[in-house]
């Protein structure tokens, strides 16, 4: 939440005011936890030797990283709807009315981005083992 209305504070004065508050905030905190998910991924990077020496130690947070790395590897758009259908519980009408689409995209896009993480997730636990 901190980071989105320091976002709102340091947006560009010059920007228009958003015409539906509710719909941009809700953009807001998607995009901004899918910075997070990126930052995240990006600071589990480490040296090779080390990753080597880990390599035979299982982790009891695989299916989390699993799932922030294939969230992370969505279109923004992609991992609003999914966030907004899987992690905030709207039906497919509001997520259209909110996003200004058509129901019917809401539910095309849903189906392709869960097989996009299913095929994802496939591909992480088949390098994991």
């Amino acid at each position: 939440m901190q980071t989105i209305f320091l976002r709102l504070l340091r947006r560009d004065p010059s920007m228009p005011v958003p015409d539906n508050e509710e719909s941009y905030l809700r953009r807001a905190a998607v995009n901004a936890s899918v910075d997070l998910i990126r930052d995240r991924q990006a600071e589990r990077r480490v040296p090779l030797a080390e990753a080597a020496a880990q390599a035979g130690k299982p982790s009891n947070n695989d299916l989390r990283d699993g799932l922030r790395q294939a969230l992370a590897g969505l279109s923004p758009e992609s991992a609003e709807i999914f966030a907004l259908r899987y992690f905030e519980d709207f039906t497919n009408r509001e997520i259209a009315k909110a996003l200004r689409i058509s129901p019917v995209l809401v539910a095309v896009k849903l189906h392709r981005t869960r097989h996009q993480l299913q095929k994802q997730l496939l591909s992480y636990w088949g390098e994991r083992s």
